[in-house]
């Protein structure tokens, strides 16, 4: 009997071990000859064909910096959340949209076809109602399909639209969760003000687009930094003081997502794209101020001795390739956005993986420490070089 409990317990501690190992062996191994691609149109082969293998099995993201006894974190259910997710799948759908505006292939059709089927049912609702706003920058992706009768999908906008509403404080702008209602996070502008607009403009509902419009203003009042027009993590409604890190580079990543592609869904002759336009403006600058001498941004931008963060550096290059747009800054972003790709390049695996991306963010404040793969960071690195070969903003 005690032989067999000691084969028991020796067989646990070595799959206990194995889980914490084989991570870390699976990455330095998968980081020899890391950022050898020379070409654009290669590495957007290689980096959407993972992309597109991910749409339907995406990569579970850790909520723990833990490195150790990672099956106890499992076993409780703190490894991973799936709110976590939508903000994943949906940059790698706006990765492949962005694709198919160009083409694509049958299997690629085929995946988004797959994928779509597995979040909405016949009737046009979600499969798994969402309960957390960031299911709304998953929801834009969808309706940035082309070709794949999206309309249908009315009802689950439909509900969206109601979930963010639900979550609308008394100051008139949205909480990041209802239990927080007094803080105001950078993150919300990211998962939610794209949609607003893309929705409201296509259902005829000024009320959304004029929300999205106030939460981009609030913040802008509120959250940014003066001089250096950098964001806060946060800021809280009550006595308008500024919370966590300014200079959090995804923080700023989630800033310009919401704020570029807000703009963009704008038509030319809506009253807010002026103002929006000056926000654009004045963020790029700062944007470009900020950027690495090798095209990135690190984890703080402000530090130059911090990590450089490859899904910082994806987000704010398709910002400023957007941003080009612009006559007044057009050369100054369309070089910082061609930088930025050199760079996500240098640090893309053989195998396709981009690397080095910040981890989950734990609470304001408080940041991860972990630089490995995220799909957040694979999706918007499709999306930019797809646009950037196959755009004439270039």
């Amino acid at each position: 009997m005690l032989e067999i409990l000691a084969i028991i317990f020796i067989s646990f501690t070595v799959i206990i071990a194995a889980i914490d190992f084989l991570p870390i062996c699976r990455d330095w191994l998968s980081r020899i000859h890391i950022g050898r691609y020379k070409s654009k149109q290669v590495w957007n082969q290689s980096i959407t064909q993972i992309g597109l293998k991910w749409l339907n099995h995406t990569p579970k993201i850790k909520v723990t910096d833990n490195t150790r006894l990672i099956a106890i974190d499992m076993l409780k259910g703190n490894y991973t959340k799936g709110v976590i997710q939508h903000w994943q799948e949906a940059s790698l759908l706006l990765g492949i949209s962005e694709c198919l505006k160009y083409g694509g292939d049958k299997e690629m059709r085929s995946g988004v076809e797959q994928f779509l089927k597995t979040k909405f049912d016949v009737n046009g609702n979600w499969k798994k109602t969402p309960a957390y706003i960031d299911s709304a920058i998953l929801a834009y992706a969808v309706m940035k399909l082309e070709d794949f009768n999206s309309e249908r999908l009315k009802p689950a906008y439909d509900s969206t639209w109601a979930l963010i509403q639900s979550h609308i404080g008394d100051d008139g702008t949205v909480q990041y969760r209802k239990f927080m209602k007094n803080y105001r996070y950078v993150d919300t502008i990211g998962f939610i003000c794209p949609f607003l607009v893309a929705y409201g403009l296509k259902y005829n509902k000024p009320e959304c687009v004029e929300l999205a419009v106030k939460q981009l203003e609030q913040y802008e009042r509120y959250g940014m930094l003066e001089e250096h027009y950098i964001p806060s993590h946060a800021y809280h409604t009550g006595n308008a003081l500024p919370l966590g890190l300014f200079g959090w580079g995804r923080g700023l990543g989630w800033l310009s997502i919401g704020l570029i592609d807000a703009w963009r869904e704008l038509p030319s002759e809506h009253e807010a794209k002026p103002k929006l336009e000056q926000f654009v403006l004045k963020f790029a600058r700062a944007v470009l101020t900020f950027q690495g001498p090798d095209g990135n941004w690190n984890w703080t931008v402000t530090r130059h001795e911090t990590r450089a963060d490859s899904s910082t550096t994806a987000t704010l290059g398709w910002f400023l390739l957007q941003a080009s747009q612009i006559q007044e800054l057009s050369n100054e972003c369309t070089a910082g956005a061609e930088r930025a790709m050199h760079y996500l390049m240098k640090v893309t695996r053989r195998n396709g993986i981009v690397d080095f991306s910040q981890g989950d963010t734990k609470d304001i404040g408080v940041y991860s420490m972990l630089f490995g793969i995220l799909p957040f960071t694979q999706g918007f690195c499709i999306r930019i070089v797809n646009h950037y070969n196959n755009s004439k903003v270039v």
